[in-house]
């Protein structure tokens, strides 16, 4: 702990008195309450927590159930009634929070996913392409297919991350933070890589970083040397993750986009092998892409399919056939609201850079992209910003690490599309509310289902909480990161309850957590409710939540209550177990709340173990409080980790309000508020 912060730490413990050490009491102020239709009552937090759990059901609208549904198709917008009006009063000044929620005429409609207008002979000839017809028959059934050859070059507007990319003409190969020499690396499959190199090397991603770092012709040596040993290794399809769908897709695209670096100076005399190598992974695309692992790799396969038919002679009959497939799969990968089915920000964040690229593709050869790519980026883009932190930069959830300011800015900018973050999203699942420099981001939605997930995560009703550019509560993420600097052997236990901030009961998780990403039974459904309070003259964001996790093991409901004050230095929460059924059960069992903080947060107990100061990196002082009716319950501060956006773990603390809860059900108020 640095000096200062000991200081400051110090002087707060000194203020509660000589003999007996404890928090400053932060209960003491008015609690925050709904405010009614005609009046406002100041009642105590758990009275009021009480008279909500009492109170008749809302009427429709107010209050949403989250279940595990078939995936959304398409909706159709809603009309939207007309406000009140509304007497004219003196305007006082507004507190700083997020816009509403999307507006239901921004709502995917199946109009978005319709093919283009062709007319009958682009449907024969998608047809008749699907059923095995040499394209080159098909655009010009009297000449001689054309011979292969680049139709453009792509100037996408996406940028690379420079520092890998100079790595790489240094002859190291660096992903997630770890480097790997060129010479040592096993271009065959299947291969000994790690999960992150399988995806560098086989996806060939590492060609946007070698084109962002220097002109075009001095990366061709690296470039092309890499290209001759993977192709040595890999000269026809086979098996292995080289020729997996998704793989076999990113590759084929980023061939197409990046033609330049490899084929600059010297590597022109690559042109012919690449032509050959792009004909023929194109055309087991072609047979292979309906059979990937899931959505998100069946769009990766069909924009490779549809940027090859664009690209290369006689692709019109190929880039029908992709387009028809690619709408299809899309309306099938993004929820409602923009959100891919996989809840993963990184899957997200995919998703819009292949549209990024495909479109790059369209505007090359002067075509006019479908409609549905516009329309798509317009909510794949404030979706994924409603993720976004005080310091800019993404949190960390389904096993994503984080991705930070440059890279999400860089991101973005490329894609076109300026929005707001999402705040009420009930598909993606996450709910934002940012108050002045307090940003507060709660997963409010059932895991994915498992065969959506990717690095699924038993993370229901977790939070993370910043303020400013210092991120104070967070989850430990980077699961999709394991085997760099992340220990694969810790991959599963990243994707664990006990990795999130939220209570775990006997030490389960809330949601199965199986290997290869995939999870199993557990949260089946989340009835979440939001709404706008006061205190006193002053707003708060309140976000109400219950998940049945525990139920069928252990016969409790876990209910959690966040209220965000509308300067954002104070949060309030309180942890709920509910029995399910009508008669509750005898006995206690062990919980623990976890809240895992941010790097650079120093923590310390007070002496009565109801409280932890809390030292932040910006010389701001915090303090984390139990209520006096948490019953057994005590706070205890114990070792965690975080991985930040290279990969790196960073070693933290956490801290766990843990004890024995009755089964008949027991309450756990907090708070976490800035005192200086």
């Amino acid at each position: 702990m640095s000096e200062g912060h000991s200081d400051l730490l110090s002087a707060a413990r000194e203020d509660a008195g000589h003999e007996v050490q404890v928090a400053l009491p932060l209960f003491d102020d008015p609690e925050p309450l709904v405010e009614d239709e005609v009046e406002s009552d100041q009642i105590d937090i758990e009275e009021a927590i009480e008279a909500t759990n009492s109170a008749p059901v809302p009427e429709a609208g107010s209050e949403a159930r989250i279940a595990v549904e078939p995936e959304p198709a398409a909706a159709t917008p809603a009309p939207v009634a007309e406000p009140a009006p509304r007497p004219v009063v003196t305007p006082a000044p507004e507190p700083e929070i997020d816009p509403e929620p999307l507006e239901p005429a921004r709502s995917l409609v199946p109009a978005d996913f319709a093919l283009p207008h062709g007319g009958a002979l682009d449907a024969l000839v998608r047809w008749g392409y699907k059923m095995g017809v040499p394209g080159s028959v098909l655009a010009a059934p009297l000449r001689k297919p054309a011979r292969p050859r680049f139709l453009a070059m792509v100037e996408t507007p996406l940028a690379g991350d420079r520092v890998a990319g100079m790595s790489l003409r240094a002859g190291q190969m660096q992903v997630a933070g770890l480097k790997v020499a060129i010479a040592k690396l096993d271009f065959g499959s299947p291969s000994k890589l790690a999960e992150p190199f399988v995806r560098a090397v086989h996806g060939f991603t590492w060609m946007r970083d070698l084109s962002s770092c220097a002109p075009r012709g001095q990366c061709a040596d690296t470039s092309g040397a890499i290209f001759e040993k993977w192709l040595a290794k890999n000269p026809e399809p086979g098996k292995g993750p080289a020729w997996d769908v998704e793989l076999a897709g990113l590759r084929l695209l980023n061939w197409l986009v990046h033609t330049p670096v490899l084929l600059s100076g010297e590597g022109e005399r690559l042109k012919n092998p690449l032509l050959e190598a792009i004909e023929m992974t194109a055309r087991w695309l072609d047979r292979q892409v309906a059979n990937g692992e899931d959505r998100m790799a069946q769009v990766t396969g069909w924009t490779a399919i549809v940027a090859a038919g664009l690209l290369l002679p006689d692709g019109k009959p190929r880039r029908l056939h992709g387009e028809a497939g690619l709408l299809r799969t899309l309306g099938e990968l993004v929820s409602d609201d923009g959100g891919v089915l996989s809840r993963s920000p990184t899957a997200q964040a995919q998703a819009i850079a292949l549209l990024t690229d495909l479109r790059a593709c369209y505007e090359a050869v002067k075509e006019e992209p479908p409609t549905v790519l516009d329309a798509l980026l317009g909510l794949l883009v404030p979706a994924l910003l409603s993720l976004r932190m005080g310091d800019r930069g993404l949190g960390s959830w389904q096993g994503s690490a984080v991705v930070g300011e440059p890279a999400l800015d860089s991101l973005v900018t490329a894609s076109g599309v300026r929005a707001r973050p999402m705040v009420d999203a009930r598909h993606w699942g996450y709910q934002r509310v940012r108050a002045k420099e307090g940003v507060l981001v709660m997963d409010a939605a059932p895991p994915p289902k498992p065969r959506h997930a990717r690095h699924g995560c038993a993370s229901t009703l977790a939070f993370e909480f910043s303020h400013g550019a210092q991120r104070i509560v967070v989850n430990c993420g980077g699961a999709e990161l394991a085997g760099a600097l992340v220990p694969a052997r810790i991959e599963q236990g990243l994707r664990g309850t006990s990795a999130h901030s939220t209570l775990v009961l006997d030490e389960a998780n809330s949601t199965a957590v199986l290997i290869n990403g995939k999870i199993g039974k557990g949260v089946e459904e989340v009835d979440f409710h939001r709404e706008t309070v006061h205190t006193n003259e002053r707003k708060a964001a309140k976000l109400e939540a219950s998940h049945n996790g525990y139920v069928a093991r252990h016969g409790l409901l876990h209910r959690r209550i966040l209220i965000l004050s509308d300067d954002g230095t104070e949060l309030r929460g309180e942890d709920v177990l509910e029995p399910s059924g009508r008669k509750g059960k005898r006995g206690k069992i062990g919980f623990a709340i976890r809240f895992h903080l941010g790097r650079g947060v120093e923590a310390r107990l007070t002496d009565d173990a109801m409280g932890v100061h809390l030292a932040l990196a910006d010389a701001s002082y915090w303090q984390f409080r139990l209520a006096g009716s948490s019953g057994e319950a005590h706070c205890a501060l114990e070792d965690s980790l975080w991985v930040d956006g290279q990969g790196r773990p960073h070693g933290t603390q956490q801290i766990v309000v843990e004890g024995m809860a009755a089964r008949s059900g027991e309450r756990f108020p907090w708070l976490l508020k800035k005192m200086g």
